[in-house]
């Protein structure tokens, strides 16, 4: 039966999401037009400063190791000055660096700027997912993180053929096209840095638009039943960077990254080869398949919430990509390879929100903070991997299509792997139901 307190607490959990997600999702949006827009300029950048394509994607790719590696630390910085101040940060940053990829010359300034771009940008979304994680009960996550994650299919949808018109400028004021977009677009983020830090509260009890009921019922709700995890970063690393499910779901989310990274950076170039020449017209056939991911992120969720089974679906999502791409491979109609892209990032994208409910029910506190970091450095190293391999293959096989076996192969890895996580996440499960409270040990 429903009680007051649950009344409360829904009340509460509706005014979240109508203050809270719009702020995160128009940050991640613009997270999601900077560090692929460059995907538009791939091209341009060949003709006018000769950047091959080897040199393009590992530029591309070295985005995410800088990204990867500063993950965790920028975690544990937010975790102790507040996701305010620190998501802030990192969007004046990552915007002031990305206007300044306007001036990219040669290889070495596009791969400094690369480079820059995402030690500006680390920390992002495993910040959001943490602020899940204070801010609502497990039941609500997979809903919420699906929200999220309308943002970058959006960003698809509409970022690629705002791109391509402002790539159309090239010539005003002596700028090329691919100046424009990336100065516009940068400039236009470090204005929504200062809107973060404007709108964002860091907990519940930051929000002056709720009361101090439904900040208590939210806190309380979204801690649960669990202990608060230890505040000791040693002993929680070594938890949260040790457990079987977290390695498990970081290799995962890496094939996963690997391949939308290796596909949506060449998306364009494969678009054009086809004979489609206007930027805009490019950037508006590769938008589109932000929409079959935006299905994919609301209807999951959906599913998920009527019929459970995360790890099901998650394995579901992950055989629908291979057949896709052995799909795709097979095709001789170049309508029907886009369109089986676009079903790919229905699949693709709908995972995601059962990805991160899966990880965020077995992780709290400072755990939290550095487990859902680690994951993300796990999976942001494949956009690293995903463009610098679709390079390498390209050029040295002269084939925009060939990578696609490459990425077929890592799906099949995925698939062999969803059997696994299952198993471990059952195998924890019994281990904590045989754990008494008289011997659990404190973390140091």
């Amino acid at each position: 039966m429903t009680n007051a307190r649950d009344l409360l607490h829904e009340l509460a959990t509706r005014k979240a999401v109508t203050r809270l997600l719009p702020v995160l999702g128009i940050a991640y949006f613009m997270s999601y037009v900077d560090r692929t827009n460059v995907a538009l300029a791939k091209t341009s950048l060949a003709a006018d400063i000769g950047l091959s394509a080897a040199a393009y994607g590992l530029g591309a790719g070295l985005f995410f190791v800088s990204y990867a590696l500063l993950e965790v630390p920028s975690n544990l910085i937010l975790y102790r000055v507040g996701a305010r101040l620190w998501i802030t940060r990192i969007a004046i940053t990552w915007g002031l660096v990305s206007a300044a990829m306007m001036f990219v010359g040669d290889d070495v300034s596009f791969y400094v700027l690369r480079l820059l771009l995402g030690a500006a940008e680390a920390g992002l979304f495993p910040a959001m997912m943490y602020m899940v994680t204070q801010w609502f009960s497990q039941k609500h996550r997979v809903t919420i993180v699906g929200l999220i994650y309308v943002a970058p299919c959006v960003a698809v949808i509409i970022g690629s053929p705002v791109g391509g018109a402002l790539m159309e400028l090239h010539g005003l004021a002596g700028l090329r096209g691919w100046q424009w977009m990336f100065l516009v677009e940068g400039l236009v983020t470090v204005l929504i840095g200062v809107f973060v830090w404007f709108f964002l509260p860091s907990r519940p009890t930051d929000a002056k638009w709720l009361t101090a009921e439904e900040a208590a019922v939210l806190s309380e709700r979204a801690v649960g039943d669990t202990a608060a995890s230890p505040t000791h970063v040693r002993g929680n690393l070594r938890r949260a960077f040790g457990h079987p499910t977290v390695l498990l779901l970081g290799a995962i989310y890496l094939i996963n990254q690997s391949i939308g990274g290796g596909i949506g950076f060449n998306f364009p170039a494969y678009i054009q080869s086809l004979g489609l020449q206007s930027p805009f017209l490019i950037g508006l056939v590769a938008g589109s398949g932000g929409i079959s991911g935006l299905a994919g992120v609301l209807f999951f969720p959906w599913f998920k919430r009527r019929y459970g089974h995360e790890v099901t679906l998650i394995g579901i999502c992950a055989a629908a990509v291979l057949l896709v791409l052995v799909g795709f491979l097979v095709s001789r109609n170049p309508v029907w390879s886009i369109s089986l892209l676009f079903i790919s990032n229905f699949f693709a994208f709908g995972t995601l929100p059962l990805f991160w409910s899966v990880a965020m029910s077995r992780l709290s506190g400072l755990m939290a903070a550095a487990g859902l970091a680690f994951i993300n450095m796990l999976g942001i190293t494949g956009g690293f991997v995903g463009p610098y391999v679709y390079g390498l293959v390209e050029g040295s096989t002269d084939s925009l299509v060939a990578p696609y076996y490459v990425f077929a192969a890592a799906a099949a890895v995925a698939v062999a792997l969803v059997p696994v996580l299952g198993w471990s996440i059952r195998r924890a499960a019994v281990k904590d139901l045989s754990v008494t409270p008289s011997e659990e040990q404190p973390v140091s």
